[in-house]
């Protein structure tokens, strides 16, 4: 089986968004070539591994969108250009995405999400050095998988700023950082020490997108890049220079 085919085969009628009107969603699940009964009888269970699919299906979508946007522009791309690329139809691509945008905020929702792992993660790991480093390794590790994504939404902006989505990124993204910032600091810090932990994140997106291009290895660009937010995050402002 081609990668194509697995794509229209994995897309089913329980990948439909339950706000989706039944028409659109018999019509969609013909031209994905599937069998109603027998997707009936299925969706009487959970199948985990359709979920696995699914998600699959959803993740190629924005990686294709991610390449069309990236090769001719956000507002040049249609939907029927991404749905002819995976080689499905524009109505086995709605079970997934009604809308470009709809595709931009997914993006950003990932992105948000994986952050929201790791900030709940170390709300239940004590403030020490250990729990620093590995904060700092993921979200390193979060910043390097969504590369792709910022440098979209950076040659786009003029079109993705105007979108409404773009209203909430700032302020979704402001709250996600100053937690982290709180992970990297004790109860109480102050300004200083707050700021130190904000330029080490900020340092980790900033230097990563400007020098993955530019670099034949990105696994030494990983360990560089960790290596001086950690000794930003962990600098201690009394040491003298040669002490």
């Amino acid at each position: 089986m081609t990668r194509d085919e697995d794509v229209r085969g994995t897309v089913a009628v329980s990948d439909m968004p339950s706000a989706g009107p039944a028409r659109t969603e018999t019509a969609a699940q013909h031209d994905a070539g599937h069998d109603t009964g027998h997707d009936a009888g299925r969706n009487a269970g959970h199948d985990p591994h359709h979920d696995a699919r699914r998600g699959d299906t959803r993740a190629r979508i924005q990686q294709v969108a991610l390449e069309l946007f990236a090769e001719q522009g956000y507002e040049k791309t249609s939907l029927r250009e991404i749905a002819e690329r995976l080689d499905v139809t524009k109505a086995a691509l709605y079970y997934h995405f009604k809308s470009k945008e709809e595709i931009v905020r997914s993006l950003a929702e990932d992105y948000f999400g994986q952050m929201d792992e790791l900030i709940a993660w170390a709300k239940g790991q004590p403030r020490t050095p250990a729990t620093r480093g590995t904060v700092l390794r993921r979200y390193v590790d979060i910043v390097a998988e969504g590369s792709d994504v910022f440098r979209m939404l950076h040659h786009n902006q003029a079109a993705v700023n105007s979108l409404a989505s773009a209203k909430e990124r700032g302020g979704l993204f402001r709250e996600r950082m100053t937690a982290l910032v709180e992970a990297l600091t004790e109860p109480g810090a102050g300004v200083e020490d707050r700021l130190r932990a904000t330029m080490a994140l900020g340092g980790v997106s900033i230097g990563w997108m400007f020098f993955a291009d530019q670099v034949a290895d990105r696994g030494e660009l990983r360990a560089a890049v960790l290596r001086i937010v950690s000794d930003l995050a962990e600098a201690d402002p009394e040491a003298k220079p040669g002490g």
